[in-house]
């Protein structure tokens, strides 16, 4: 794979000095933090969806009569209520977060097809990127020696490429590897030019749709003639260890390390605790750095999560000990206070030496 010179030189040296020196901190939950703000359908609206909108300014379909609701698509909110989501960047960066996660998680032409804003997935991301830019500048301004980082986030999309979402035909995929592949370049190319400095493709049940993510990212790279760090994150789906498409941590590693990522590592589906034992094999095979961004345990049966900060804090520190830890977060059920936790935990315990390290820094 040819070896492409950094987008932006100096964050990502930024990046590779902190990641040496430190176990570095990723945001927690957004969805949880938004349903915290109880909006209802025209506060998913906003202005740019509400009544009397003249649409001289957007698209034809950016009006009330929209053809469907758009109550509960959080990455609407970017452009309908981006003080909320600025808010919600600002106060993980105030509990001691390093790395932010763009609010993208379905900004994807095939998730956004389900509320058929399609059009508008392009301007997504890049507001999407250049929001928790804003809110890493600021807080950098305040504490200058201590670099903030935005994580530009490519999401699964709603659909998988391996398995068939009809039992009666095992043969029968609903998205094609190129259609995963484009959705994918459109997305990316917003993060990129809203000013992301890390690419995550992350919550990955699938491996075959992470592949077309990969692809994506490295034809836009080659495209720009440059390059941003990349973390790939997975998702063990239950307590067989395995991801959707049938994969142990070890497997899913082996399936993505020729990508030449920053990190691999697990998130979502289960809470640290039952993560723990892939986050180790990860930790004893990987020649990057590892992440990890678990929630706050495993839903109860009104599907909210229980743990505490001090919980999660707790079993997040026995891996720092372990030299599991590059990276750590949160994500479904976690706020600013299980994060500020975490930090706490965390610090000054020495992060994880990868097994052979192969980022190099470029001046």
């Amino acid at each position: 794979m040819k070896l492409l010179p950094w987008l932006n030189p100096s964050r990502a040296n930024a990046l590779l000095d902190a990641l040496q020196q430190r176990i570095l901190i990723i945001d927690g939950a957004m969805g949880t933090m938004i349903q915290g703000y109880k909006l209802d359908e025209d506060g998913y609206r906003g202005e740019r969806f509400s009544q009397g909108y003249d649409g001289r300014h957007h698209h034809v379909h950016d009006h009330k009569h929209h053809v469907c609701d758009l109550k509960g698509n959080n990455d609407l909110l970017l452009l309908t209520q981006p003080q909320i989501i600025q808010a919600v960047h600002t106060a993980y960066l105030e509990a001691g977060a390093d790395l932010l996660e763009t609010n993208t998680f379905n900004a994807t032409s095939i998730s956004q097809a389900d509320y058929h804003l399609e059009h508008i997935v392009y301007e997504l991301n890049k507001e999407g990127a250049r929001l928790a830019r804003e809110c890493c500048d600021a807080i950098e301004a305040k504490v200058p020696n201590k670099p903030r980082f935005v994580i530009g986030v490519l999401g699964p999309t709603s659909r998988t490429a391996s398995i068939s979402p009809d039992v009666n035909d095992p043969g029968y995929r609903n998205v094609k590897f190129d259609e995963l592949g484009e959705t994918y370049r459109e997305a990316m190319r917003g993060l990129i030019d809203g000013g992301a400095d890390i690419i995550m493709v992350e919550t990955i049940f699938d491996t075959l749709n992470a592949k077309a993510a990969l692809y994506a990212i490295e034809q836009v790279f080659d495209q720009r003639g440059a390059r941003l760090p990349v973390m790939i994150s997975g998702t063990i789906t239950d307590r067989s260890g395995r991801t959707l498409s049938g994969q142990t941590a070890e497997a899913f590693l082996y399936s993505m390390r020729h990508a030449r990522p920053l990190s691999i590592g697990l998130n979502c589906a289960l809470g640290a605790k039952d993560l723990r034992p892939h986050v180790e094999t990860l930790s004893s095979l990987a020649d990057c750095y590892v992440s990890t961004h678990p929630n706050a345990g495993l839903p109860n049966a009104f599907g909210e999560y229980d743990e505490t900060p001090e919980e999660m804090a707790e079993t997040i520190r026995e891996f720092a000990e372990a030299g599991f830890l590059n990276l750590v977060g949160g994500c479904c059920g976690t706020s600013p206070a299980h994060i500020k936790a975490i930090a706490d935990a965390v610090a000054g315990i020495a992060p994880r030496v990868p097994v052979a390290y192969g980022i190099e820094k470029v001046a």
